[in-house]
Formats: C-alpha cells, structure tokens, sequence
C-alpha cells in the first residue's frame, strides 16, 4: 500500500531542533495526518528551502510548521513564499531561553503572517494540534477525532484528585 501524501511540512533550521519538532510530529502521528520533516535553513540553504516550499505545496500540502532558533527566519521566510498556513515554533537557545526566537517570529510585518506558538516541546505540540484542527474543517473525521481527543483532556481534568 503506498504512503498517502503529506498534509504538512515540518521543517527545522537544525537537526539539533528535531528533539523540540517531534512532539509537532507526534501529534500529527497519533491523528494519522500524514507530514514530511525536513531541516533546511532559511540562511543556509535558501534556493533548497524555497524549491521545497514550492513543491510541497503542488503536492498538496496544506500548511507547515516552522522551527528555528536565534534570528528564526524561517517561518517568515517560507510565509513570504507561499499563501499556506505557516505556524512558527520558536526554539529555546542558550543564551536568551527562546525569547530572541519568539520575537524574531512573533514580530512579522504586517502583511505576511505567521501563526506563533510557546517557546519549545508545548509549541511544537500545539502547532501540531492546531494544523490538526485546520485539517479537520475539511475532514469530518479528522475533527470528530480531534473532539474525542478534547473531550479526553476534559475528562482527565475533572477526574483529577487532590493528594489528601
């Protein structure tokens, strides 16, 4: 049987930032919404990063998650290069904690968006859940999974004890 095709694109600007984009990509894992991840760099490697942009969008790609770290251009650079949905994950960095990242992404000129999360693993996860939820306007049941997902996060709250 042959792999469906990518619904979203993953890329990082380091190998390093995998540990953090993970968790966007078990998310979309544990709703079956297939993805492709990739590290290019907005700096390093930007002719690759836009021809992979361009392709993956022909292809049927229907939004990507941006991580990076320091100047963390790439989200904004991809959203200049595409109308998709672009959700940028801001990475923690060593000496400023992520807050230089999060400014860097947060901080796009009016005009060309860009959907910021947390700083790290929750960013990356709520990225994740969020390019679940714009799936699931067009996939009925994407979104019931995505109910039953909520309805168990309620449920857990509710069941939840205090230690005596």
């Amino acid at each position: 049987m042959a792999a469906r095709p990518p619904l979203v694109g993953i890329v990082m600007g380091s190998a390093s930032d995998w540990e953090v984009m993970r968790s966007a990509a078990k998310q979309l894992d544990d709703f079956s919404v297939p993805y492709e991840a990739k590290v290019l760099s907005a700096h390093r490697s930007p002719d690759a990063l836009v021809e992979w942009v361009e392709r993956s969008s022909a292809q049927g790609v229907r939004c990507f998650i941006a991580g990076a770290g320091g100047a963390a251009h790439l989200a904004g650079v991809i959203a200049a290069k595409t109308m998709l949905p672009v959700l940028g994950v801001p990475m923690p960095s060593k000496h400023l904690q992520g807050l230089d990242s999060l400014l860097s992404i947060v901080q796009m000129p009016k005009g060309i968006p860009v959907a910021t999360f947390a700083i790290g693993e929750a960013g990356a996860a709520n990225a994740g859940l969020f390019a679940v939820a714009m799936l699931a306007l067009a996939d009925a049941k994407l979104g019931e999974r995505l109910a039953q997902f909520r309805a168990g996060q309620a449920e857990s709250v509710l069941k939840a004890k205090l230690p005596d």
